[in-house]
């Protein structure tokens, strides 16, 4: 992102933290502005789900090792247009992408008719997975609009991938993003984060908020707990002593060979599961 792109961004939401997510809706009614569409799904997630299945597992389960009985589902919190959504799909997930403003939802719903056939199938014999996109605010899932039945109660999802939404988050509300993934994340489960800006200094004013691997590491370790930070942005680290037991634990971190031209050579790709 330019340093121009920037500046109007963090201009345009420096208004009450109360009112984030109601500008991101402003922006895509608006339309002539979305400096965070790359206009593709990112090659790291797809070099992740390629090269990566000694930590993922296959897109679905199987039975009886042959046939597959039930597809795996993934969750895309602030999917934007929806390109790393199809491209989950193509893997055979059952791909939901979820967003906070109706517009982005609509664009989604176009991108999908018009390009959904281009996203090749990775896996001939287990297909391409259900695309479904919805309308809601992440951090409550009552609001989230569709029939979510097959999803169980609680609904929860076999991997969540999240690249540009945390970063796009306040500070103030990593807490509730921590807390909401443990809510989210299935048994089993396998949160994916590309680790976005790493570059920013953490004093810096965003959105994009700049991120290192303790943030990371101590929200999902210490879910919905307000963990106090330095006056330059820096976490406090061992605040609440160990990761709890039953919080989201990282399981592998690396810096991807491939990503999005802004990321390249900062980027960090992180697999985490729930320590059940």
């Amino acid at each position: 992102m330019a340093a121009a792109e920037a500046g109007r961004l963090q201009q345009f939401f420096s208004g009450p933290k109360e009112e984030s997510q109601s500008r991101w809706s402003k922006l895509w009614d608006a339309g002539d502005f979305l400096p965070f569409d790359r206009g593709c799904a990112n090659p790291a997630l797809e070099d992740t789900l390629t090269q990566r299945q000694n930590l993922l597992g296959t897109a679905a389960e199987y039975a009886d090792g042959s046939k597959p009985a039930t597809r795996k589902r993934a969750l895309v919190p602030g999917c934007g247009r929806g390109y790393d959504v199809l491209l989950l799909a193509s893997f055979g997930y059952d791909a939901y992408g979820l967003e906070v403003s109706e517009t982005a939802v609509q664009k989604c719903k176009e991108y999908c008719e018009e390009n959904g056939k281009k996203y090749a199938v990775k896996d001939e014999e287990l297909g391409v997975g259900q695309v479904v996109f919805v309308h809601g605010d992440f951090f409550d899932s009552t609001t989230w609009e569709g029939d979510f039945d097959s999803l169980g109660s609680p609904m929860k999802f076999d991997l969540i991938y999240d690249y540009t939404f945390l970063c796009a988050l306040h500070p103030s509300m990593r807490p509730a993003w921590s807390k909401q993934m443990e809510n989210l994340l299935a048994t089993k489960g396998r949160l994916i984060c590309l680790e976005f800006p790493t570059y920013k200094s953490l004093s810096a004013p965003g959105p994009p908020w700049a991120l290192r691997p303790e943030i990371y590491l101590e929200h999902l370790g210490h879910p919905g707990k307000d963990i106090p930070y330095e006056e330059g942005g820096q976490i406090k680290i061992d605040v609440f002593g160990p990761p709890e037991k039953g919080s989201i634990q990282r399981l592998a971190r690396w810096q991807p060979e491939r990503t999005h031209e802004i990321g390249k050579g900062t980027d960090w790709v992180s697999i985490w599961h729930s320590d059940e």
